[in-house]
């Protein structure tokens, strides 16, 4: 593949190196919230809220 300038090339081959940096930095923040023991209030939140929208809660 060639590249007409330089800021094409930069453009070309940054994106993946930005995604792969975002998934990355979005895994660590999975991890601390699992760590933190946060996953059960999320599932929480999510059952209130799904109970209140078909009208249960």
């Amino acid at each position: 593949m060639r590249f007409r300038t330089m800021r094409d090339f930069i453009r070309k081959r940054s994106r993946p190196v930005c995604a792969s940096l975002l998934l990355l930095i979005a895994a660590g923040f999975i991890a601390a919230g699992v760590n933190r023991g946060e996953t059960l209030l999320v599932f929480n939140k999510a059952v209130n809220i799904c109970m209140e929208c078909i009208g249960l809660g």
